[in-house]
């Protein structure tokens, strides 16, 4: 069984877990009309790739 020769220190082993995990925030734009929106979600404002697909409450 292999064992190392030497210990990993704290900073080689989080420099090398560093890329690992992190915040994913969604992408969120301004479309046409000035209202955010997800990507691949309809708008507030009942629009999706400029039009209207569902009707204002």
């Amino acid at each position: 069984m292999a064992v190392p020769t030497h210990k990993t220190s704290k900073a080689k082993k989080r420099s090398r877990r560093g890329g690992r995990g992190g915040i994913n925030t969604p992408a969120i734009h301004m479309n046409e009309n000035g209202a955010y929106v997800l990507n691949h979600h309809v708008a507030a404002d009942g629009t999706y790739k400029g039009k209207q697909v569902t009707e204002n409450k």
